[in-house]
């Protein structure tokens, strides 16, 4: 997305017609869900939520005192 909230379309088309190969024809022919099937972009997994944040916490709960000076 641009920062305008549209979709970037020179930077898809970059995508489309140089990274894949596509002929103009062939990519406007594409529905947006396609052209990021095959530019290999994952669905995400939606916006973070009170609930999902309380799952994350509690499935990785901080170390304790001291935690933050770990070095992982």
């Amino acid at each position: 997305m641009s920062q305008s909230g549209g979709l970037d379309w020179p930077g898809l088309m970059r995508a489309g017609m140089r990274g894949l190969g596509l002929a103009p024809d062939q990519f406007w022919a594409l529905t947006p869900a396609e052209l990021a099937l095959m530019l290999g972009v994952e669905q995400g997994t939606g916006a973070m939520t009170r609930s999902r944040l309380a799952d994350l916490a509690a499935r990785f709960p901080d170390g304790g005192a001291g935690a933050e000076d770990e070095i992982i």
